[in-house]
């Protein structure tokens, strides 16, 4: 974590003490209205401590960029959760997912080829296809990596005006780390249990007056007791003309990741419907041939132009291919089947199936976002607009698992990783179902402000939406297009600098034209594949946020309803279950935040959201003959805990040690399609001490899951998969 932020022109999104601090700068000199210039700019990037020198941002954020543009959460009419680095490194959130996992109202399904349902208030995030990187939407193929992310921001509640489609339950974004003026290295290397080795870089390099050269950089390799992980990582970004007219960066991304995945354990369910986990979480029982490999290659190249009034306009094109190539083994008990753990033993007989998923994807994005601050009918305005393409050209094969024979052997639960192998007999190359989207939006956003203390939000996004779908024999085509429109409304009420309270309705909208929804299913009455409209949603929010204790805390509170009333669901009275829009379903509680320090040793980081009523309001779904099965009207939507969240907290005993401790929490949950079963809910606890061995090196371990605990942290309907098993890890890192 480098001292300066990665924000460059603008203030850290992790500082907003008003205790002064050193500032790096930078100024363009030229006279204004010179061509290609802008009057003296200057650049402060500053940075609060918590008294060491190797840890200079905090767990709190004060602003953010996932409202489209730079805005103070104090100003944002909805929930917003920051993780910023100085949490993600004290946790040792290097996984995505973990971080995530580290988000209060998140939950995981486990789908059937592997890739995880990320669940948000209840509501799917479609496979991961809410996920942004720097406000540009992310492919939904590959295993992320934190080791470029500076921070990461989630915003609650539907957000279409902002995102386009998708977003009911809300949007996660990666900010990327940016190029600032400052010479400045940083360098970890951790070793860990289940023998993982890890190195990971930060350097920047002013390479000018007004130019800088950023690379990040990250090897990782674990054996994992057999479910290994291999891993690299490239960043570079050169940011040129930084705080002059016309700022310009080019950047690079590469993750590699090579890895076998410790795949899908069976259950065993007690009488009164509780899912009991059953194998030790660290034991891999898969065969050797498994493999989880994915890829993300893209290019980004960015240029920020400043008006003289004040206005900026932020353009950004990418390109990138995603892809996915996933061969795992779930396993279940052969027969006879255990039915009560104490019948499980280590000479317990395992069975091996076989899933697979194959695919690729080439993104293109370009967007643009105009913001200014403007008076006009003598009001003040904050204004917000843009435009945004984005075409996805996609290939998959969602069930490409081994053939039957030659037949997979058993093994037993006393035997993991026992090296069985079987030849990979599928046919190469692999058929192919292709998928073409291609998204048009433009938005616009004013916050008035009515009053010195009233402000309205209002704003509008329209969306032009195609898509097509062909599959791998040509037997089965599809196309559709939207065009939508998605309006955004807001009230903040700011009695003074340290309060603002707002009450906000928001929509948001899933095509079924996706690539992973996408209605191909055939009409018997015209022969041909259903067209399905678009799922709509809409989130209330009433809410507040305050800065407390000299502006070192920043909490907040919010009450909110969340509704997608036009669900897709199947019509059981057609042969080929044609999708309908028959469907309702609810989600109310509140969200709280809480991030800063208390005192000048103490800091902490809490969100919870608490969800206390959530029913499927209207279904046509029937209730099987034995009551088992998929959830039916007037249940509870699955993977919607009552209680979510996370705590961390670190105290600085003196100059050389600081401790820290947390722990993530849910509470009891049902898996999708078995609304009968419930998994218990659980809570795990992490710790860590960090000695700082002179200014620029120190040493941190971390422990994750302290008590070692099992719990059913993904769910299907068949199946879960176990939480992490307890983890140590020991970090030294250099600063120079």
């Amino acid at each position: 974590m480098l001292l300066a932020g990665s924000l460059g022109s603008a203030a850290l999104a992790q500082t907003a003490d008003p205790a002064p601090a050193p500032t790096p700068a930078s100024a363009a000199s030229a006279p204004a209205g010179t061509a290609g210039t802008l009057g003296t700019v200057t650049v402060r990037d500053k940075a609060e401590g918590d008294g060491s020198t190797t840890s200079k941002a905090l767990l709190r954020a004060t602003k953010t960029e996932i409202g489209k543009g730079e805005q103070k959460l104090m100003d944002i009419p909805q929930s917003v959760t920051v993780m910023t680095e100085k949490l993600i490194q004290d946790r040792k959130l290097d996984d995505f997912r973990d971080v995530l996992r580290a988000t209060a109202g998140v939950t995981f399904q486990a789908g059937e080829t592997g890739e995880e349902d990320v669940r948000l208030r209840g509501f799917s995030l479609g496979q991961a296809g809410d996920i942004y990187r720097d406000g540009m939407r992310d492919a939904p193929l590959y295993e992320r990596d934190t080791f470029d992310d500076d921070r990461v921001e989630i915003i609650k509640g539907s957000a279409s005006m902002l995102f386009g489609k998708g977003s009911t339950g809300g949007v996660v974004n990666q900010v990327s780390k940016q190029p600032f003026l400052m010479t400045q290295h940083e360098a970890q290397a951790t070793v860990g249990s289940g023998g993982m080795k890890r190195v990971q870089g930060d350097f920047n390099w002013q390479t000018g007056p007004d130019a800088a050269l950023r690379l990040n950089v990250m090897g990782h390799d674990a054996d994992n007791w057999g479910a290994y992980q291999r891993k690299w990582g490239i960043a570079p970004t050169y940011r040129w003309g930084i705080g002059t007219r016309d700022e310009f960066s080019v950047g690079l991304y590469a993750l590699d990741v090579r890895g076998r995945p410790n795949y899908a354990h069976p259950w065993i369910i007690s009488p009164d419907g509780s899912i009991n986990p059953t194998l030790p979480a660290k034991n891999f029982y898969g065969l050797a041939g498994d493999h989880l490999n994915t890829s993300a290659t893209y290019a980004t190249l960015g240029n920020v132009h400043r008006f003289d009034d004040g206005g900026e306009l932020k353009t950004r094109l990418r390109a990138g291919r995603y892809t996915r190539d996933l061969l795992g083994s779930p396993i279940g008990f052969a027969a006879p089947r255990p039915t009560v753990l104490s019948d499980i033993t280590s000479s317990t007989v395992l069975s091996r199936s076989s899933k697979g998923r194959i695919g690729d994807s080439d993104i293109a994005m370009l967007q643009s976002d105009y913001s200014n601050s403007f008076d006009w009918g003598g009001k003040k305005h904050a204004l917000l607009a843009g435009v945004d393409v984005f075409d996805e050209r996609a290939k998959r094969n969602n069930a490409y698992a081994l053939p039957n024979t030659p037949a997979r052997p058993t093994t037993t639960v006393g035997t993991p990783n026992d090296g069985a192998w079987v030849p990979d007999t599928r046919v190469f190359p692999v058929p192919m179902n292709s998928f073409k989207s291609r998204s048009i939006g433009t938005y616009v956003q004013d916050t008035m402000s009515i009053t010195d203390t009233v402000k309205l939000v209002g704003g509008v996004r329209f969306d032009h939406f195609t898509g097509s779908y062909r599959n791998a024999d040509g037997s089965l085509s599809n196309e559709r297009t939207d065009n939508l429109w998605s309006p955004r409304l807001g009230v903040l009420y700011q009695p003074d600098e340290l309060s603002s309270y707002y009450i906000s309705y928001g929509t948001s909208f899933n095509t079924s034209g996706d690539a992973y929804q996408y209605g191909v299913q055939v009409n018997p009455a015209t022969g041909r594949s259903a067209k399905t409209p678009p799922e709509k949603s809409r989130n209330i929010e009433i809410g507040g946020k305050w800065e407390l204790l000299d502006r070192k805390v920043l909490a907040g509170a919010a009450l909110f309803f969340s509704q997608k009333y036009n669900e897709r669901n199947t019509d059981p009275d057609t042969a080929a279950q044609q999708e309908l829009l028959s469907g309702r379903r609810h989600a109310a509680g509140m969200e709280f935040n809480l991030a800063g320090r208390i005192t000048p040793a103490w800091e902490v980081f809490w969100n919870h959201t608490w969800i206390p009523s959530a029913k499927i309001d209207q279904s046509n779904v029937r209730l099987s003959a034995s009551g088992t099965g998929a959830q039916v009207q007037g249940d509870r939507p699955a993977l919607t805990p009552r209680h979510s969240g996370s705590v961390w907290t670190t105290y600085r005993i003196n100059p050389q040690w600081r401790l820290g401790v947390g722990a993530n929490y849910r509470s009891s949950q049902n898996p999708e399609g078995q609304r009968t079963y419930r998994a218990k809910g659980f809570a795990t606890f992490d710790a860590m001490a960090e000695y700082s061995i002179s200014e620029t090196v120190s040493l941190r371990l971390n422990v994750t899951n302290l008590a070692n605990r099992l719990y059913a942290d993904t769910l299907y309907r068949g199946f879960y998969q176990p939480g992490a098993a307890r983890r140590v890890d020991l970090t030294l890192k250099v600063m120079f």
